[in-house]
């Protein structure tokens, strides 16, 4: 939603009936304990039945109460700093099963990306990098981890490739400061987001450039700016973001552009694997030849 949720709550006070009120006032004063709780756990904690806290979240505008339940969740991950995060944790996790319960997780945001990303998008995206004439990727904090990853393997396929530094505001605007309209600005951000990525991707596309996003949803503050935008499920896992979706979504980038330059990339392996045979970069597992 565009308005902030909390205001749009509180704004719709006086029409809410007895017990919705009481909900109200809960999610207000306690968003960040509500937004990891189940219908009938709020309504336990508020004194109303389930059906009561599924009936409030169609009246906000929701077609029922897990969306309500994903709004505020996207909410408190820009507003609340780690700390906060950790003292949420028992709400989400609790201190048992945490690996059964974290994998479980992350199974469904991999699933729920599935459902939802636009493979027209993904093709076009595909298209936009492959033709370009050089490309930069950007991705800060917790992000930095996922354009390593990409730029490792885009290393491989392209020559005109750069992964751009991001230990100052200044050094990044300096490492894309001639990108022109045949380039490609890749952004990678993630909440909390990054003011630095935002701020590239609007002078990237200031610029000319393409830009391709790749964020959490389409209310992202990147979107704006993104010519592409390829959206994966990232949630709060504690005072953790889950970057697990977003890997899987890049590793299908990759493997999308390699095959579509497949006979180059076939090329560079080939002769990478003569390099790393000669001068023994990999260890050979016990009963290889």
């Amino acid at each position: 939603m565009s308005e902030d949720l909390l205001t749009k709550i509180s704004a719709m006070n006086s029409r809410f009936s007895k017990g919705q009120r009481l909900i109200a006032n809960y999610i207000i004063n306690h968003y960040e304990r509500a937004a990891f709780m189940t219908a009938q756990k709020l309504g336990s904690a508020v004194g109303v039945s389930e059906s009561t806290v599924v009936r409030f979240a169609y009246e906000v505008g929701y077609d029922g109460y897990p969306r309500l339940q994903r709004a505020l969740q996207e909410l408190i991950r820009n507003r609340l700093t780690s700390a906060q995060r950790m003292e949420v944790t028992d709400e989400q996790i609790g201190e048992h099963d945490v690996l059964q319960k974290v994998l479980s997780m992350d199974m469904e945001r991999i699933r729920t990306t599935a459902q939802t990303v636009d493979s027209d998008s993904f093709a076009r995206t595909v298209d936009a990098i492959v033709s370009a004439e050089k490309i930069y990727i950007l991705g800060i904090r917790s992000a930095s981890a996922l354009a390593t990853f990409l730029y490792f393997y885009f290393n491989h396929i392209f020559k005109n490739l750069r992964l751009v530094s991001s230990s100052s505001a200044s050094e990044v605007f300096e490492q894309i400061y001639h990108i022109g309209e045949r380039d490609v600005l890749i952004s990678i951000t993630f909440p909390r987001y990054s003011q630095r990525s935002v701020k590239a991707a609007k002078f990237a596309k200031s610029n000319g450039a393409t830009v391709v996003g790749i964020t959490d949803t389409e209310h992202s503050p990147i979107a704006p700016y993104s010519d592409h935008l390829l959206c994966a499920r990232s949630d709060m896992v504690s005072f953790v973001d889950s970057l697990v979706a977003p890997l899987s979504l890049i590793d299908a980038l990759i493997v999308a552009v390699g095959m579509k330059k497949k006979n180059e990339t076939v090329g560079t392996y080939r002769r990478l694997e003569s390099v790393w045979e000669e001068y023994d970069v990999y260890e050979k597992a016990p009963g290889s030849v």
